[in-house]
């Protein structure tokens, strides 16, 4: 009875809501055929989730395909330490790519501020059994014992996810790298840092080249840095990097080995009438995305989120305005470092849709012909099988209709930095937190 009477009461919700910081999804990556899909968060930790096969009849009739279901967990990186320069490494995964398949196995990089490592994820079904020297423990026999020859054998066994790191390569960029980017020649891939970008080979891991460095000889004299960089999806020579200043660089690597004079650049004429002390910042591009055809360039800034063509120099072809309604509350952004949040872009399987992400576990999409944009909410309540997901819209003046949100009631915690896009097919892959929600879109076939 005295027991009943002072047990502790569980806050069930605090304990839903909390969250650790090693937990935070801080890469999204699905591979070239979809049916795999990578997330690595601050705690140094990929998991990779597989698509599970359905029936044909089974997924028609739901209008849906395979769930998406934990295939394998394993730890990346570990904290580290630089001993010369004192400076704690952590072991957050910044960026996951996945290598073309070349075989049954697959293949991935990871990296985090220092060091990229390409591991192998293979399956085992079977066991060798029948071994001359060895007992079925494993244990080595007596030679002496040995009075006949087996031949081993394969015998079933349970499924077994094998994933073993084949190469490190460490030790190549003295600032954080924010972009790894595999080429379309299937043999070197990119890593960017802060200053430069480094090309490596798959096979060599004790060298890389240099490839673009903007370090000037005295570190006052720096006026950008680099924010992103990603190889063109057909033509191998070709690579682009985006900067704190808003530009994108486009270089060839036939032209020169070191490419620190571009190819052509793209930037957009600031309006004078719109300068303040918060033009720069928001202007720093915080991800750069080839097109599927090569013909555009997506990237995203604080507030918008622009197609460039890369035939046209002077300006983007489109832009989006993602949360204009932020315009007056940049001090405050600003005081509390939500201005310097790098929202990831992504476009669709044909180039015909965009999305990014926004604060209060929004994130939008804009269809490209019509040009109409679409807000949408990764949380809990649509986390349920076949939820519909529903439009939400941010109240800032006018008529306010139900379910708006008000500007001040936006939860700036909360916010998508992180997705991916299916491939192929309308499926998508949105980090909230320490969560990851998969959607489809689910269109009747009648109505197409």
């Amino acid at each position: 009875m005295g027991e009943d009477s002072e047990s502790p009461k569980i806050n069930h919700s605090f304990l839903r809501d909390y969250v650790t910081e090693a937990d935070v999804i801080s890469t999204v990556e699905f591979n070239q055929t979809g049916d795999l899909l990578a997330t690595g968060d601050k705690g140094g930790r990929v998991v990779i989730f597989q698509r599970e096969t359905e029936s044909k009849g089974e997924s028609e009739e739901l209008g849906e395909s395979g769930e998406y279901n934990v295939y394998s967990t394993f730890q990346s990186h570990e904290p580290d330490f630089d001993y010369l320069k004192s400076l704690e490494i952590e072991e957050k995964i910044n960026k996951i790519r996945w290598l073309p398949q070349q075989n049954a196995a697959h293949f991935l990089l990871s990296t985090n501020d220092k060091t990229i490592k390409l591991w192998k994820v293979s399956e085992r079904d079977k066991r060798p059994e029948g071994y001359n020297l060895k007992d079925e423990e494993g244990r080595i026999k007596d030679i002496s014992t040995v009075t006949s020859l087996r031949v081993p054998v394969l015998k079933p066994t349970d499924l077994m996810v094998e994933v073993r790191p084949r190469r490190i390569f460490a030790n190549g960029h003295t600032y954080h790298v924010n972009s790894i980017s595999v080429n379309s020649d299937g043999e070197t891939y990119l890593s960017a840092d802060d200053l430069r970008i480094n090309m490596w080979h798959l096979d060599i891991t004790d060298r890389s080249f240099n490839i673009v460095d903007i370090k000037p000889a005295n570190m006052e004299d720096l006026t950008e840095v680099i924010t992103a960089a990603e190889f063109h999806p057909h033509h191998c020579q070709l690579f682009v990097y985006s900067s704190s200043k808003g530009t994108l660089r486009l270089c060839d690597m036939r032209e020169s080995a070191l490419c620190d004079k571009h190819s052509k650049i793209f930037e957009e004429p600031e309006d004078p009438g719109n300068r303040s002390f918060f033009s720069e910042i928001i202007s720093s591009v915080s991800d750069v995305k080839f097109s599927h055809s090569g013909r555009y360039l997506l990237t995203r800034d604080y507030l918008t989120v622009k197609v460039w063509d890369l035939n046209m120099e002077k300006g983007p072809v489109e832009t989006y305005q993602v949360h204009e309604y932020l315009r007056s509350k940049l001090c405050s952004l600003y005081e509390n470092d939500c201005i310097f949040d790098k929202f990831e872009c992504v476009w669709n399987s044909t180039d015909s849709v965009i999305m990014t992400g926004a604060y209060n576990s929004f994130f939008r999409m804009f269809d490209r012909e019509t040009g109409r944009g679409v807000t949408l909410e990764a949380w809990r309540e649509n986390s349920k099988p076949r939820a519909v997901l529903r439009t939400r819209r941010v109240y800032t003046g006018g008529r306010r209709r139900r379910g708006d949100v008000g500007v001040d009631s936006l939860d700036f915690t909360k916010k998508i930095l992180h997705m991916a896009w299916h491939p192929a097919e309308n499926i998508i892959a949105i980090a909230a937190t320490n969560n990851l929600y998969i959607f489809q879109d689910r269109v009747n076939a009648e109505n197409q």
